[in-house]
């Protein structure tokens, strides 16, 4: 019997219908009950349920008890180590971290912290199990006691440079606060490595067998990539590896968007504009569009101040007026009722054929610009 009905990634609903249910399936995968264990050991209901949201297939069964830590039988495989040593070679070469620091998050006995160390980085790792961090004070990287489950906890060593997590995120019952505390403890830019199971290879190979309840999450590339970027990271790349059996996602964490070129874009386009008008009195100027663009321009640029009215052909705004500026909108004709000397077009993709009617409908006389994103291009 489950317990979640909605989404712990993006809180949707899940289907009613689970994907799948499996009866009297190991309650957790390490668990081995001896001699002595085996009349208390039971078997327990797994229920596969998917976002009807978000896409992600998840189990709806509480966490294990020991989801904090990190118990690793791949450590003592030495192909997968050759594995990772050449794939922390290459992470560490790619992103110019030597000398930098890199957290593991869920070390584990410090298996990978070691292979990470001999890359020429100041390894750190925090890890949920109490004993194998009191076990490994004497080890030549920094591993502490610790996890990360709410979005502003900080670590007392960080920030960090970048960080690594490796089969550890499909276990953790709440991962949105977990990636978003790594985030708070890296520097602007830190990248990262994250690897789960790869959920996209065991629906191609029919391994019906995968679903155990120590892992909550069972990611594709697109709900991997989701929950990554969902929680403060961009993805730069996520591919197949290990015999395809893992999803390999590096990430970047993300940075405001650097917008300040649109203020001298606004400065350039202001300036073009003053020239433009310096020659004309107020009621001599017209400005043809009041769409979002035209009207956010009169705004920012106070041309309220230089122009006598707004034409715009659409009649649901005529005879109104502009919202913040109250330039008054008028119909075309108002160019032969109260003619000027100058029209800027701001109509957006429609500035040319409006510019085309301009010289066609009107007197050539009056002098017509279009705005475009270099600022003003006088018409011909």
């Amino acid at each position: 019997m489950g317990f979640v009905h909605d989404c712990r990634v993006c809180g949707g609903p899940l289907y009613e219908t689970p994907l799948l249910c499996f009866e009297n399936m190991p309650a957790m995968a390490q668990n081995f009950p001896d001699d002595s264990q085996l009349a208390q050991d039971h078997g327990q209901d797994l229920t596969v349920c998917q976002c009807s949201l978000c896409g992600l297939v998840q189990l709806d069964c509480p966490p294990v008890p020991y989801y904090k830590e990190v118990i690793r039988a791949a450590a003592f495989s030495e192909e997968m180590r050759g594995f990772r040593r050449e794939q922390f070679a290459d992470f560490v070469s790619t992103h110019e971290l030597q000398g930098k620091k890199v957290l593991e998050v869920g070390c584990g006995k410090g298996e990978y912290l070691e292979l990470m160390q001999e890359q020429g980085v100041q390894a750190h790792g925090i890890e949920g199990g109490l004993e194998v961090v009191q076990a490994s004070q004497s080890k030549p990287y920094h591993m502490r006691h610790d996890f990360l489950e709410k979005a502003d906890q900080t670590l007392s060593d960080g920030p960090y440079d970048a960080f690594f997590m490796l089969n550890y995120l499909e276990h953790l019952p709440n991962p949105n606060e977990t990636l978003r505390a790594i985030a708070h403890n890296l520097y602007p830019g830190a990248v990262g490595l994250v690897e789960v199971p790869n959920f996209d290879m065991i629906i191609r190979a029919g391994l019906f067998s995968e679903f155990i309840n120590d892992h909550l999450f069972y990611f594709t590339k697109e709900t991997l990539s989701d929950l990554l970027t969902r929680n403060g990271f961009e993805l730069l790349d996520c591919s197949e590896v290990w015999h395809d059996y893992c999803l390999s996602a590096v990430v970047k964490k993300r940075q405001p968007s650097d917008l300040s070129h649109l203020k001298k874009i606004e400065a350039n386009i202001k300036k073009n504009i003053s020239d433009f008008l310096e020659p004309y009195a107020s009621d001599e100027v017209a400005l043809w569009g009041a769409g979002h663009q035209a009207l956010a321009n009169i705004s920012l640029l106070k041309l309220q101040e230089h122009i006598a009215y707004v034409v715009d052909s659409a009649p649901f705004k005529q005879n109104k007026y502009t919202p913040a500026t109250h330039v008054p909108i008028v119909p075309p004709d108002r160019l032969r009722e109260h003619p000027v000397k100058a029209v800027i077009v701001m109509a957006a993709s429609y500035s040319d054929e409006v510019a085309s009617l301009l010289r066609r409908d009107y007197s050539r006389e009056i002098e017509v610009a279009i705005l475009r994103e270099h600022g003003l291009e006088r018409v011909e």
